[in-house]
């Protein structure tokens, strides 16, 4: 699941607008839902896939919520 803000790899500046989203990665996600504007400050990313939640990019967002 993803909020807020995308950065692919590569670039400096997050995705915004989910059409463009849809389209750059149609093939690689299911659903994007548009929750109206955002900020550009890039967003905490946590990865919990794994038993314990890894921090992937401090942004915005505290991270502690989730122990890390």
């Amino acid at each position: 699941m993803l909020g807020t803000t995308l950065i692919l790899p590569g670039e400096s500046d997050p995705l915004t607008d989910p059409d463009q989203i849809s389209t750059l990665l149609a093939k690689q996600i299911e659903l994007v839902v548009d929750g109206g504007a955002c900020s550009l400050e890039p967003t905490t990313v946590i990865d919990l896939v794994g038993d314990e939640p890894v921090l992937v990019r401090q942004g915005r967002g505290d991270a502690a919520l989730f122990g890390l």
